[in-house]
């Protein structure tokens, strides 16, 4: 199934490539579409992994959030209350680890940073490209950004259009994660200015009000209604913005009372990140069918025509420019073209400046016949292959995992708690003389036999209120209690459960928790069937 849908998902990519090089990419060559909105589409724009853009204030977590989703460090990651990331990450699956600077990747075909050029090498040199051999990666990549400064810490300019950077990579990524701090909330001229920047895109945003177990109840809810307030006054649409209240990192939480409504969030947002693979396309044809609509080749065939064949060029020109919001009114009653299609009249009149209108084309009717039958016939006969994308994919590994996440749902309880069972497929050929939870036993049978077995055996619910006495997320408690019931039984035997408690205590004291169970850690009464299993 899953090959087949690999399968599915190249063949709705290269329908899209194809839907474009063929209807829409003469039209924005002719109309020059890139001097005015943005460059063209390449191959590694279709290719490419859904990417998830995460931004925000310094110091709200984006770092450690991004630790969280990938469950390791990242080459060139660094923590702390400062503002620490000064430059743009992309995080992007590799063989083998190692870092690809901003210059290179500009150059590089399979890679969709190819129209960043034009920001500079003041840009390109706080750009790079982080590969490492991660799972999460196979699937999505990320990219982390420079802390946003406050008014008091923002000394020294950036040396880049910092807001045109946000916006070119909110168009081409797939979702955006906005991260606030829930007991430091301050709204910085430079955040006003990025707010801007995804000015269009709100549909891709999710806002995330951080560390949320840090403050008691009745602190939360008045920062969660001035962070919706300021919101409001920035993001002037009707549509409300998702905010998740949460704490997302993966280590040990504060006891407050509203922890299970941190837990509910938690899962919303990472099974809303954990669709955006199967959604990928859908997102794709959206931003097709938004480029296609824009009633730019309208607006440069009017200019076109208003413009005098010899005299008074120049004074025509720039008064067309300043009748612009005139000119946006004429189109929308002669050609039926809805307000929403039309391009930011500001932004639209600065660019025009710098242009040659005696260049420009007046309309083509065979150019816009091949728009029409895009927006009418070729989308429509894509939309079949969207819906058989559809079928439900193998979850992503790790916190992403949503059969991880629903174990630890009570009602999950009553079903088969577990799919498939986790084991190495070198365990076989493992040497097995000793098991390093071994001398740890003794202790870890004191709680298991506290908690009353039932016939050698501990309910996955008495486990779980076990478990989450421990305050880790639980996400990563239904990652280790997978890595724990070696046999998939839905129960924990004394073996199980020490094991269980050992990767805890590693957790607690920092460690990664491994992907998959190594040899060395299988409880040795599983040893002889896992093996079999191998065999």
């Amino acid at each position: 199934t899953q090959h087949w849908a690999n399968g599915l998902r190249e063949k709705t990519a290269c329908e899209l490539k194809n839907l474009y090089y063929k209807r829409l990419l003469p039209i924005e060559k002719y109309y020059s579409f890139h001097h005015f909105h943005s460059p063209s589409y390449e191959d590694a724009d279709f290719d490419n992994k859904p990417m998830v853009l995460v931004m925000g204030q310094y110091s709200t977590g984006k770092t450690t959030f991004i630790r969280y989703l990938i469950e390791q460090d990242f080459p060139g990651s660094r923590v702390g209350p400062e503002p620490t990331t000064d430059c743009f990450s992309a995080l992007m699956y590799g063989e083998t680890e190692g870092i690809i600077p901003g210059n290179a990747l500009t150059v590089d075909p399979k890679k969709p940073f190819r129209n960043l050029d034009p920001f500079g090498n003041s840009f390109l040199n706080r750009f790079q490209c982080a590969q490492m051999p991660n799972q999460v990666l196979e699937s999505i990549s990320i990219i982390d950004t420079p802390g946003i400064l406050t008014a008091a810490k923002r000394k020294l300019s950036r040396g880049y259009d910092f807001p045109a950077v946000l916006r070119w990579f909110a168009e081409r990524v797939d979702r955006i994660i906005l991260l606030f701090d829930a007991h430091k909330l301050e709204f910085s001229d430079e955040l006003t200015r990025a707010f801007g920047a995804l000015s269009g895109y709100e549909d891709k945003l999710r806002v995330v009000l951080n560390k949320a177990d840090r403050v008691d109840s009745q602190q939360l809810m008045r920062v969660y209604g001035a962070l919706m307030w300021s919101l409001g006054k920035v993001f002037r649409t009707p549509e409300i913005l998702r905010v998740y209240i949460g704490s997302f990192w993966s280590e040990p939480r504060q006891v407050c009372d509203h922890y299970q409504l941190i837990e509910l969030e938690e899962e919303d947002l990472l099974a809303d990140i954990r669709n955006l693979p199967r959604n990928a396309a859908v997102r794709k044809l959206n931003d097709l069918v938004k480029r296609a609509r824009l009633a730019h080749a309208h607006i440069i065939s009017y200019l076109k025509q208003e413009m005098p064949t010899i005299f008074c060029k120049e004074s025509k020109k720039h008064n067309l420019i300043y009748q612009l919001p005139v000119i946006f009114t004429k189109i929308q009653q002669q050609h039926r073209v809805p307000a929403g299609d039309f391009p930011d009249c500001t932004k639209m009149q600065e660019k025009l400046l710098g242009q040659d209108f005696s260049k420009f084309k007046t309309l083509k009717p065979s150019l816009m016949a091949s728009l029409d039958k895009l927006l009418t016939t070729d989308i429509a006969n894509l939309v079949p292959l969207l819906q058989q994308q559809e079928v439900r994919k193998k979850s992503l590994p790790g916190v992403l995992d949503g059969d991880f996440l629903g174990t630890f749902r009570p009602e999950h309880y009553r079903r088969d708690p577990f799919k498939e069972l986790p084991r190495d497929d070198e365990s076989s050929e493992a040497d097995f003389d000793d098991w390093v939870v071994e001398k740890y036993k003794p202790k870890y049978d004191e709680i298991f036999y506290n908690l009353s077995p039932n016939e050698g055996k501990l309910s996955g619910t008495k486990v779980k209120e076990w478990m989450t006495t421990t305050l880790l997320p639980n996400s990563v408690l239904a990652h280790i209690w997978r890595l724990s019931d070696v046999d998939g039984d839905g129960m924990l035997d004394n073996e199980e459960f020490a094991l269980a408690v050992h990767l805890i205590e590693g957790k607690l004291e920092g460690h990664w928790l491994p992907r998959e169970l190594p040899s060395h850690l299988v409880p040795p009464s599983k040893r002889l069937s896992t093996a079999s299993d191998d065999e």
